[in-house]
């Protein structure tokens, strides 16, 4: 069977299942569960695709296998978190928890466990893993957790898809090489003399240095890194002070970095440390730089997106190849083991956008999800 061949049968197989997995989707989307507490959600999932326990991850991860014929697995990831919002929908399976997919994971996930069920009544060329995976959103990245466990061993291609509100709706996004950026923390802290605000010839204005710093950090993207590269250094928060005629010791920025080439992340870290020292030294102030080293570029294997682009077109599907994001994914841990490949399933701004409270993708959407994950696997099948 041609992978051409084996993809249109699995796509039909994975249709015959979509009433039930947009039951699944409606079932998760109603009781999330945040990161660090998803057992209940991955025990769903499991129980729903009915292939067995499989294996514990990532401490409420699972991990699903799928025999197939010789050579190395190819793994589909689903990210299993919700996120602390309060959802603002009017959709009759709304979570009222207090918790809620804002970011299409439910989707995700439907989409995977179709996928799966399906592949259980075919004779799969190579074997299959699922990753059902918890901690994607924040810092506790637990993508990193299950490559630290050894999960990818024996692991050739890891493919996953997500949906993405700048996408077209009915476009899918497979775009070789680049496409999230890597995302790093930093935090300044600058130090001055603090005082009276009535006698400001006494003090060394934290306040005043580290505004400066803050217009000065525009300098990392707009001269220190290649612009047809680009970078986005975005401070986020301040915090200085306790009264209004006070002028305190210290002020605090912190915010995030986020570069589309790996070498370019040690430009970004030592331009900004460089800036603050010497902006708030220019103010009779000493600045501290703290880099929190966060998740690195995720980079498409370029013959999987090339491929997986061909066979979802002849799937009827449009595919944009130019697509990419400076939001960043803990799915980039997978692809430094193994060839990878994120589809960016393209949903259009008229359902709100990720991480909002409004935002719910239709139920079409699931269908579209095991697509990209079938067409990531059969082109993980070509040399």
């Amino acid at each position: 069977m041609s992978v051409e061949e084996l993809a249109a049968t699995w796509r039909v197989a994975v249709h015959d299942l979509l009433p039930e997995a947009v039951t699944l989707r409606h079932q998760l989307h109603a009781a999330p569960s945040l990161g660090g507490h998803e057992t209940p959600t991955a025990q769903a999932v499991v129980d729903w695709i009915g292939v067995g326990e499989g294996t514990v991850t990532a401490q409420t991860g699972r991990l699903l296998r799928l025999p197939g014929g010789p050579g190395a697995a190819v793994a589909v990831r689903a990210e299993l978190d919700g996120l602390p919002v309060e959802e603002a929908t009017d959709a009759p399976w709304a979570s009222t928890s207090g918790a809620m997919h804002a970011c299409g994971h439910d989707v995700h996930l439907a989409g995977l466990a179709a996928v799966v069920r399906a592949a259980a009544g075919l004779d799969l060329p190579r074997p299959l893993v699922a990753l059902l995976q918890p901690r994607e959103e924040g810092v506790d990245s637990g993508a990193k957790d299950i490559v630290e466990e050894g999960r990818l061993e024996g692991v050739e291609a890891v493919v996953a898809a997500h949906v993405q509100p700048r996408v077209e709706a009915g476009v899918l996004a497979v775009t070789p090489g680049p496409v999230n950026a890597s995302m790093d923390t930093f935090a300044v802290t600058v130090t001055g003399r603090g005082g009276h605000s009535g006698y400001p010839h006494t003090v060394d204005d934290s306040v005043l240095a580290l505004s400066a710093v803050v217009v000065a950090l525009q300098q990392v993207g707009a001269r220190r890194i290649d612009p047809t590269a680009g970078v986005a250094c975005m401070v986020d928060q301040l915090r200085a002070g306790s009264a209004d005629n006070v002028v305190p010791s210290q002020a605090v920025c912190s915010g995030t970095v986020r570069t589309m080439r790996p070498e370019d992340r040690e430009l970004a870290h030592r331009a900004i440390e460089e800036i603050a020292v010497g902006v708030a030294a220019g103010h009779g102030c000493r600045a501290e730089v703290s880099i929190g080293v966060g998740e690195p570029v995720l980079v498409n294997d370029v013959g999987l997106a090339v491929r997986a682009g061909e066979l979802l077109a002849e799937l009827g599907h449009a595919v944009d190849p130019t697509f990419r994001s400076f939001g960043s994914d803990d799915f980039a841990a997978y692809c430094e083991q193994a060839r990878g490949l994120m589809v960016f399933v393209g949903t259009g701004a008229d359902h709100g956008g990720l991480h909002d409270a409004s935002y719910l993708p239709d139920d079409a959407y699931v269908a579209t999800v095991a697509d990209a994950l079938i067409a990531g696997y059969c082109a993980a099948l070509v040399p």
